[in-house]
């Protein structure tokens, strides 16, 4: 039976094959207004080109405008000012010798300077064909990593840890009271709960297990239980390898893992389903470095390769293992990557 990409999403979420496996599209813009130029399509139409069972709908910043220092590209929320190619990096860190009071003092973000009025509306106009994202993206472990310093952050969890609880506190009461915002004006058309922390790196995990389950997961867990509380799904994006954390984020009752890095030590695909498959949804795993190098042919039989390992039983969303598509990556190797998983990513 045909199924909408609503149904089909949900149904992989609960662990049952649906009518095809879903697919997600991730991008980086650059890459995104090449494929419209080639293509010939505005937003829409891409979207659908790709096949993209996903639409994702936004709170608008509506906060002070601050004034940027001279060569400095952006400010966060958190006061952190940034400089550099691309996103560019953190140029200051305004918590790294901060007494607690100074903590408690410091100016952090209201949530009302994020707008949700016109969150319900921009959801409801793809008539509940779509599974909807939703909610702040919150990478509180960023945040803390960016007003700390990292190096600082991880010794201050030695030898400062009431501190360090008190910051990850904070930032996390932020992202909270924001998305809590989001969901009371628009839960009813929202489906998913996306939130963005990257735990991993190329060689595992950044941090040990010990240290996770201490400083990071009770806060994962208030996003995951507030998500919940409002009955959607949630679903973390989280680059890298972090096999060794993947049991505590079942416990604290994550529903999904967005984008599977299969070149990460730990990430081995065949194991990550034979362990987790029935617990966690798992959401990417096709090779990003393949779909910038291969040829459009190695791209399709890579594709099904994973397809072959990822999606029986379901819980299974198919894209790319690095949501940011780059601009160098061939379109028509993402034609390919895309193409093969509506032919062959089909159940029954």
């Amino acid at each position: 039976m045909k199924m909408n990409s609503r149904v089909r999403v949900l149904t992989a979420f609960e662990h049952e094959e649906p009518d095809r496996v879903p697919v997600w599209c991730g991008s980086s813009p650059e890459f995104w207004e090449k494929a419209k130029r080639m293509l010939g399509l505005d937003d829409e139409g891409l979207r659908r080109r790709f096949g993209d069972d996903f639409r994702r709908v936004y709170a608008q910043y509506v906060g002070p405008e601050f004034p940027l220092s001279p060569g400095i590209k952006s400010r966060t929320v958190f006061g952190i000012e940034r400089s550099g190619i691309g996103y560019g990096q953190p140029i200051n860190h305004p918590l790294a010798n901060a007494s607690m009071t100074e903590v408690h003092k410091y100016p952090w973000p209201d949530p009302a300077w994020m707008d949700v009025s016109g969150i319900h509306a921009d959801a409801e106009k793809y008539g509940g064909q779509y599974a909807i994202l939703g909610g702040e993206w919150s990478p509180f472990w960023h945040d803390v990593i960016e007003l700390l310093g990292m190096r600082n952050m991880y010794v201050k969890m030695y030898r400062e840890p009431e501190l360090a609880d008190a910051i990850f506190e904070h930032a996390v009461d932020y992202y909270v009271a924001v998305s809590q915002n989001i969901f009371e004006a628009a839960a009813d058309v929202i489906d998913i709960f996306f939130i963005g922390n990257d735990f991993g790196s190329r060689n595992g995990p950044l941090l040990s297990e010990k240290l996770f389950r201490r400083f990071v997961l009770p806060h994962l867990k208030r996003l995951i239980d507030l998500g919940h509380a409002y009955g959607l799904k949630v679903m973390l994006h989280c680059c890298g390898g972090f096999f060794e954390l993947i049991p505590s984020m079942i416990e604290a009752g994550l529903d999904g893992l967005h984008a599977v890095q299969p070149s990460c030590r730990g990430m081995d695909l065949a194991r990550l389903k034979a362990d987790f498959g029935d617990k966690i949804l798992f959401n990417g795993a096709i090779d990003s470095s393949w779909l910038i190098f291969g040829t459009p042919s190695f791209v399709r039989s890579t594709a099904r390769e994973v397809l072959q390992i990822m999606m029986p039983g379901g819980g299974y969303i198919a894209g790319a293992s690095h949501d940011y598509v780059l601009e160098e990556t061939p379109v028509e190797n993402m034609l390919a990557m895309f193409d093969t998983v509506r032919e062959y990513g089909r159940y029954g």
